[in-house]
């Protein structure tokens, strides 16, 4: 599979991306419908997947139960399982580059920062979770009777539904995939219909890994047809989703008939808190950064900037500096720093809300449009807002650009209840230099991760998720495998008065 720079390719020059993977095989939908994949950095064409339906769903559910029930998947030692996690893993390092390729084509990221960040951490992933299958032990607990021996053991949840979101389509695919197979599962993904080329690229390396057919089954489609068809599937034991808290909610709705496990990574609104013992120049490139990363498309954005009020207009004005010289542009190009926003949909609705913010008082310090070297494309600006109050809607909401707004406060705890004043709880940062403000602040906030200068920090070994309509449910960890894994408990009893037919006197 080779991918070309925009400027040189028509349509996909591989063959995966416009078939989906199930059962070992390379399928169009039972009813033929298909749908586009497009170029967020053009706007043009570059794809066409399968839209996958009931009965798509329906084969892949059967494979991933038949592989797991009669084929050699179930019965695999546990070494072996985490020997062929590991060799996926090396896999997409030997073809890192053309993953790099189709999350800035598909998603349009620039290409150095999906290489460096996405691809790398994908392989991390995998790395990690491949040591886990050895280590899933169970325990022996003491019985009232040397003649009784009680045990637990784990065993997978089954067949596991796993739908993904277009932000990170590679990471979020290994944070998905990696523990499910750690624990011994079989998974039916769904990348998001905006960004499936990475996910199809990493089903052809399952392929080349050996993976027994039917473990790993990807399917491509829209969220209102094969995610709806997947959610109402009575074959899914279980399922992992990240995306938006409203269809958060619907997957609760849906699963509820089936009293299906479900893991939820959902939305977020995450407060930024600088106090004022911090020097503001030695951090405003991180305090930029925790907003505008990957566009801003991030559940973490630190988009609501709590500043103390005498610092608010420095804070501001570096912050417009920062996001003055950023480069906005395509993902293939490697003069750009960040790429556009995933669909013009999602650029409309960012333009409402900091234009929203601007009739309602707030002054735009940078930014708010198209740049203006960018025609085509869905591409903003980075954008810079202060004199914003706490019950605008660009405050309240969930943005999902590259935004950041700045709020003053003036005394400790009000900055402490202002930041819990969300229904969200996925993430916060805290700026201090007072170490024992930081841990009583991180008590205080109600969120799932809390970062101490620092930002953004991910790995596979520390539990993620949020609060709230954050979700529930955590990724990573040792803590993400009690949501693949059932626990048994095994009674014995070892009298020796009890005798079978073959032993009586």
């Amino acid at each position: 599979m080779s991918v070309l720079p925009d400027d040189q390719i028509a349509k996909p020059a591989f063959e995966p991306s416009s078939k989906m993977f199930v059962g070992g095989r390379w399928l169009d939908s039972r009813d033929g419908e298909t749908l586009a994949v497009f170029n967020p950095s053009t706007g043009r064409q570059i794809a066409t997947i399968p839209n996958a339906g009931y009965a798509d769903v329906d084969l892949a559910v059967k494979s991933a139960q038949q592989a797991l029930d009669s084929g050699p998947w179930g019965r695999m030692p546990a070494r072996e399982r985490g020997l062929l996690i590991r060799k996926l893993s090396d896999l997409i390092e030997k073809n890192r580059i053309e993953f790099a390729q189709l999350e800035a084509l598909d998603n349009g990221k620039p290409f150095a920062a999906a290489n460096a960040y996405d691809v790398a951490k994908t392989i991390e992933w995998f790395e990690y979770f491949s040591g886990w299958p050895t280590k899933m032990n169970g325990q022996v607990i003491p019985a009232d009777s040397p003649s009784k021996m009680i045990y637990t053991t784990r065993q997978p949840v089954g067949v596991v539904g796993q739908i993904i979101p277009w932000n990170f389509p590679l990471m979020m695919a290994a944070w998905k995939l990696a523990p499910a197979l750690a624990a011994g599962c079989t998974v039916v993904l769904k990348p998001a219909e905006e960004t499936p080329l990475s996910a199809l690229l990493l089903g052809r390396l399952v392929q080349e890994a050996g993976f027994p057919d039917g473990v790993v089954n990807i399917l491509t489609g829209a969220g209102e047809k094969t995610g709806v068809a997947m959610v109402s599937h009575p074959g899914i034991a279980k399922i992992a989703f990240t995306g938006s808290t409203s269809i958060g909610k619907s997957i609760m709705a849906g699963s509820a008939p089936f009293l299906r496990r479900l893991t939820l990574e959902l939305g977020g609104n995450s407060p930024n808190i600088l106090l004022d013992d911090i020097d503001v120049e030695s951090v405003v490139a991180q305090l930029a950064d925790a907003a505008f990363a990957n566009h801003g498309q991030n559940c973490c954005a630190g988009t609501r900037l709590f500043v103390p009020r005498a610092l608010e207009r420095e804070v501001s004005e570096r912050l417009g500096d920062i996001a003055r010289r950023i480069k906005v542009g395509p993902g293939m190009d490697p003069a750009s720093d960040m790429g556009p926003l995933i669909s013009n949909l999602q650029k409309q609705r960012v333009q409402v809300l900091v234009a929203d913010s601007a009739d309602r008082g707030a002054k735009i310090v940078f930014g708010g449009g198209t740049p203006a070297d960018q025609a085509e494309g869905y591409f903003f600006e980075p954008t810079v807002i202060s004199n914003v109050d706490d019950d605008m809607p660009i405050v309240r909401e969930e943005i999902f650009g590259p935004v950041i707004t700045v709020l003053p406060y003036d005394t400790f705890d009000e900055v402490v209840t202002r930041a819990n004043a969300t229904e969200y709880g996925l993430a916060a940062g805290i700026w201090t230099r007072d170490l024992n403000l930081a841990h009583e602040t991180a008590a205080k906030i109600r969120a799932g991760t809390v970062w101490i200068n620092t930002y953004n920090e991910t790995s596979p070994a520390v539990p993620f998720g949020g609060f709230g309509h954050s979700g529930y449910g955590r990724e990573h960890g040792e803590a993400v495998l009690d949501h693949y894994t059932e626990i048994k408990s095994v009674w014995v009893n070892m009298d020796p008065s009890v005798k079978t037919k073959g032993n009586q006197a």
